[in-house]
């Protein structure tokens, strides 16, 4: 069974230990220390209400809601260098979003999933593999998978960790790879599966509507209900527009170009991927199969068949998790003309049948331990 701990207890530990011994805790380390002076929670307590969305409430108002958040820890003194989405996803959630924790040690990690860190107050150091650099008010770094890096905080500034899968990106962020930006660019990269570090640092002025979406995505991220994962990706792509507006990228590290015409081509397959043949989107667009193959390949990192049933299974889940439609109607609103089929191929990406998968997931309440480290 999982202990609780929140994240006001964990500052005052980490806060409490800097002051006493001069030193910083690791997170983990900071864990066991709650544990081993009895402040874990044996269950959780209620959740701060979410009944209202955040407005102008000033900083300290949304402080004060953020520490009474509490969620699942399991005590370990040990640090893992290898972070998986597993460890860290509830596992109904494609987004999860955190306070940073502040005053810990420094640990250069790498994880399999996108992470955005977004400077609302204050500053922070971003370690990126041998280098360190000073990100100020306003900063939005987004990491690519297996970068090794790591956030650190030496005052009461505050940074949210929000943290995209990357298994599931393609499904939930479909709209932002049709694009011909920096941002669509580095995403089509990631889904390459290619392995460089690779990081985009957008800088804002005017801070103060990045605050309200990314304070409200975080409540929404703990809220945890049939409606909080959508949600959080709208209010992603809320976040990521209001960066990509007015230029605001300030430096990226190692992207390539992509074409401009394959913006065009993933746009047809995102509309269309309920009844787009490949022979039809080559007609479109005069390319040869073999050559259209190729660009779909080196700007995704997969086939055309594997990527229309990408986004196929990706909206199939939707309908699993938030409606109540049979399964014979999923499959054909998604594009499959037998259920018989849809169920083969789902249960060959997920490992059960959408029944099961309905089933699994039909509970706002799991028991992932998402700070877990192994």
């Amino acid at each position: 069974m999982p202990s609780y701990a929140t994240f006001g207890d964990l500052e005052r530990t980490l806060i409490d230990h800097k002051e006493k011994n001069g030193k910083r805790l690791q997170f983990t380390e900071a864990i066991q220390s709650l544990c081993e002076q009895g402040k874990l929670l044996e269950a959780p307590t209620p959740q701060p209400s979410h009944a209202r969305m955040i407005d102008h409430s000033s900083m300290e108002a949304f402080e004060a809601i953020a520490n009474k958040i509490n969620f699942p820890v399991a005590p370990t003194s040990a640090m893992t260098e290898r972070v998986l989405e597993p460890m860290m996803f509830p596992v109904s959630n494609d987004v999860f979003i955190i306070r940073h924790p502040r005053y810990t040690r420094p640990f250069l990690h790498r994880h399999d999933y996108v992470e955005m860190n977004c400077v609302i107050d204050g500053s922070c150091i971003l370690h990126f593999e041998d280098k360190v650099c000073k990100l100020h008010r306003g900063a939005l770094v987004v990491i690519a998978p297996q970068s090794l890096h790591d956030i650190e905080i030496t005052d009461h500034s505050t940074v949210y960790c929000i943290m995209l899968r990357r298994s599931t990106f393609q499904a939930c962020f479909f709209s932002l790879l049709s694009r011909e930006d920096a941002l669509a660019m580095f995403f089509r990269r990631i889904l390459k599966r290619e392995v460089q570090p690779n990081y985009l640092l957008f800088q804002e002025e005017e801070i103060e509507e990045v605050r309200l979406i990314v304070q409200n995505a975080m409540l929404e991220s703990f809220r945890m209900d049939s409606y909080s994962n959508s949600c959080c990706i709208n209010y992603v792509n809320l976040l990521l527009a209001h960066f990509l507006r007015g230029n605001k990228l300030e430096h990226q590290y190692d992207h390539e170009r992509a074409s401009g015409d394959f913006s065009r081509v993933l746009h047809v397959i995102r509309s269309e991927y309920r009844t787009i043949t490949l022979d039809e989107l080559a007609n479109r667009f005069h390319y040869s199969k073999p050559h259209l193959c190729n660009l779909i390949k080196q700007n995704v990192g997969t086939n055309f068949t594997d990527l229309v049933k990408q986004i196929r299974i990706g909206r199939a889940v939707e309908y699993l998790l938030h409606t109540n439609y049979r399964v014979s109607e999923i499959a054909e609103t998604v594009g499959y003309h037998s259920a018989d089929h849809f169920s083969r191929v789902f249960r060959n990406t997920y490992g059960c049948s959408p029944q099961e998968f309905r089933h699994r997931n039909a509970s706002p309440e799991d028991s992932l331990i998402p700070f877990e480290m192994k």
